[in-house]
């Protein structure tokens, strides 16, 4: 079983929106956050969707679930003080769900919109081959390394990747990580990769679409409509 935990309890500070979190910001008539969840529904290889949300929202998602037709979301659970413990609320819930040490849990952000089937698929095929899957996409710009407001390095572009989303792996395997990190106490680990990196798991990679942002500020906002409206009107294609 393919069940995917989709993050959706920020509370949108970056984005100044005047009454809604940014992930319940419409764009061509459908909240962000339905425009991810529809890219995972509308995959075959997806079973169920767990939705995590701010708590104050939670009889909202499950209104937009039946409203938009979003059928494999199964549960919709409460966030937590942290992304960590978020991620891990939605792990216990998709531990519900499962029906072999092999299910696959795919994280994903509710506001990274731009996804599609092909890249959901190759993650979980990654998964089935070597254990884990980190979505990543080529960096466009030069990276460089500060230190004392001083460059240090340019990086090789070529050997320099942004990280994306989704990131997939074992349910097991990551609901196991979370509970050795409660075990020590060690909370700040800002994504999946990170804290399973840190338990020594060696990160494998599927590289995603370019444009698949996470609409975190006004100016994401505008791109990702701005992408929606060139792709409706057929002006160039989104890829």
């Amino acid at each position: 079983m393919n069940i995917a935990v989709i993050f959706a309890g920020g509370t949108g500070q970056r984005m100044n929106s005047v009454s809604l979190p940014k992930q319940f910001l419409i764009v061509h008539g459908k909240p962000i956050l339905v425009h991810t969840v529809s890219k995972f529904q509308e995959c075959n290889q997806i079973d169920k969707i767990v939705i995590v949300s701010l708590k104050d929202y939670i009889d909202y998602v499950y209104d937009l679930a039946k409203k938009f037709d979003l059928s494999k979301v199964v549960s919709v659970v409460a966030g937590g003080t942290t992304g960590q413990e978020s991620i891990y609320n939605g792990l216990v819930e998709a531990k519900k769900y499962a029906t072999s040490n092999k299910d696959i849990v795919l994280v994903h952000d509710g506001v990274r919109p731009i996804i599609d089937s092909e890249t959901i698929i190759n993650n979980i095929n990654c998964v089935k081959e070597n254990g884990n899957s980190i979505t990543i996409a080529k960096s466009q710009e030069t990276v460089l390394i500060i230190e004392n407001n001083n460059v240090q390095a340019v990086e090789d572009r070529s050997k320099c990747f942004m990280g994306r989303a989704p990131q997939c792996f074992y349910l097991d395997d990551l609901y196991n990580a979370h509970l050795e990190a409660k075990k020590i106490n060690k909370n700040d680990f800002i994504d999946s990769a990170m804290l399973m990196k840190h338990f020594g798991h060696t990160l494998h990679t599927v590289l995603g679409p370019s444009n698949n942002i996470k609409v975190t500020t006004p100016l994401d906002y505008f791109m990702f409509k701005a992408m929606l409206d060139a792709k409706e009107s057929e002006q160039i294609k989104v890829v």
